[in-house]
């Protein structure tokens, strides 16, 4: 199993809690990358978001293609997923960011290709918005031109959306990147099982999990491609008791603790259709990182751990939360618990 977690460029996963000791500073974020490779995490991934979706849209958001060189300056070892949007970037100017990337930190770089599906940020920012089918047809056109210029020598396009006329992209990346991505419409399984590299799931149970990576294997294999590599969203809770961590569960899922995220809340119950107690973990901590069952002693995370791994996961996307502390905590009781080095 591999390690990796969320870079925290929003100042946080929690919706209740106003201020979670993760300032949206270089300070925090260049230490905090640096600390991580020491507690055994290989891999982060930077989420591209223009306007912060967990503390409102008022709140500080990082660029994630800024940050990035920055991130690799400071770590020797971190993998970094970077999040790209299609509908936000040109594919010719994105292979050449990659391609400099590599430059810097050869190997390093992956990508989490993500089909924008925010239409009011597209309308804030000025980018186009395609409708669900379309932002996949996008998706697999803006692919299909990345994966040329890093391959090919001179590269002639004319598709739906994007033309180049003998484009030449030097230097060569080391590698391509990893592309991962993530989806649950039938049209996204399509794109996905023919494209990426892996598919990334919000959290869920072992067992749905399970599901999952059966589905997207038999038509991976059926487009008769190499294995897909899977990994799985969560959010972490490591206490030494079990009265710890219910004590931490009532202070993230406590929505009366501020009137912005009480009202917020309320507006989320009455468009869904979930039970409450469920409804209050779905709000309460993006990427349905509760669902994931990341909760517990040392001991019953990694057994949890070890069903994911049965499932066919190899990689934990992890949130924590303040990060630096609960990452350190991390490392030590379970990930060096886990691959043996305690």
């Amino acid at each position: 199993m591999r390690f990796g977690y969320w870079m925290p460029i929003f100042g946080g996963w929690l919706r209740n809690v106003r201020d979670e000791g993760m300032p949206v500073s270089w300070p925090y974020i260049a230490s905090l990358a640096a600390e991580s490779e020491q507690h055994g995490f290989d891999l982060s991934l930077i989420a591209e978001l223009n306007l912060n979706d967990i503390k409102g849209h008022r709140a500080p958001s990082l660029d994630c293609w800024a940050l990035a060189p920055a991130v690799l300056a400071v770590t020797s070892t971190l993998e970094l997923m970077l999040a790209v949007r299609p509908n936000y970037h040109s594919p010719s100017l994105t292979a050449k960011a990659i391609s400099t990337l590599d430059v810097i930190a050869p190997g390093r770089i992956s990508l989490n290709v993500v089909s924008s599906w925010w239409k009011d940020e597209a309308a804030q920012y000025g980018a186009p918005f395609d409708e669900h089918d379309a932002r996949y047809a996008r998706t697999s056109e803006w692919l299909e031109v990345i994966a040329r210029l890093l391959r090919e020598d001179t590269v002639s396009h004319t598709g739906p959306l994007y033309t180049l006329d003998g484009a030449v992209l030097e230097p060569k990346p080391s590698r391509p990147p990893m592309v991962y991505m993530g989806g649950e419409s039938p049209k996204a399984k399509q794109v996905i099982s023919a494209m990426a590299d892996a598919y990334v799931m919000h959290g869920d149970s072992p067992e749905v999990i399970a599901a999952k990576v059966a589905e997207l294997s038999e038509l991976r294999a059926k487009a008769g491609l190499p294995p897909l590599a899977f990994g799985v969203s969560g959010y972490v809770i490591c206490r030494d008791s079990d009265e710890a961590v219910s004590a931490e569960l009532d202070r993230i899922l406590n929505v009366r603790a501020s009137p912005d995220a009480y009202a917020s809340y309320q507006d989320f119950v009455s468009g869904s259709q979930l039970e409450s107690r469920v409804s209050l973990e779905e709000y309460s901590v993006s990427n349905r990182g509760l669902r994931s069952g990341l909760i517990g002693t040392p001991d019953q995370i990694i057994d949890r751990i070890r069903a994911y791994e049965a499932a066919g996961v190899n990689l934990l996307l992890l949130q924590f939360s303040p990060q630096r502390e609960e990452m350190q905590r991390f490392g030590t009781a379970v990930i060096d618990r886990y691959t043996g080095t305690s």
